[in-house]
C-alpha cells in the first residue's frame, strides 16, 4: 500500500516552498490553463490531496472546480496566500458545511441557521 501525494496548483511563485515540505508542485501561471492540469491530476491514482492557491482559482474559468470534483474523489481545497485575501476558502467551507448538517455552524452572533450571503 502506497501513501497518497499531495499536490499544490498555483502560481510557480508562490507554491514553490511547498515542494520542501514534500508536495509535489503543479505550477500553473495562466488560469486558463488551470482546467487542463486538474484534468491530468484526475486520472492520476496516486493523488489523494490537491491544494491551489486562492488567486489561480479566482481567475479560473468558471465550473473548473466543480469538474474536478465531480470527476475524482481527491480532496481539492483553496488556500489564501496573502493576509488580505477575500477568504473564499472560509466562505465555501462554511456554506459545505451547512449544507451538510442544516445549520451554520461558523456564525458567530448566535443566530445559527440564518443565511448571511
Amino acid at each position: 500500500m502506497s501513501v497518497a501525494k499531495a499536490c499544490i496548483v498555483g502560481e510557480k511563485h508562490l507554491v514553490l516552498g511547498f515542494k520542501g515540505i514534500g508536495f509535489e508542485v503543479v505550477p500553473v501561471s495562466d488560469p486558463k490553463d488551470l482546467a487542463e492540469e486538474l484534468f491530468r491530476l484526475t486520472r492520476r491514482h496516486d493523488v489523494g490531496l490537491v491544494l491551489m492557491t486562492e488567486s489561480i482559482v479566482a481567475d479560473a474559468p468558471k465550473g473548473v472546480i466543480e469538474e474536478f470534483r465531480s470527476r475524482s474523489s481527491v480532496i481539492l481545497t483553496v488556500i489564501p496566500m496573502y493576509e488580505d485575501s477575500p477568504r473564499t476558502t472560509y466562505n465555501e467551507m462554511r456554506k459545505a458545511v451547512e449544507r451538510s448538517v442544516g445549520i451554520d455552524l461558523f456564525k458567530k452572533d448566535g443566530t445559527a441557521g440564518a443565511n448571511e450571503g
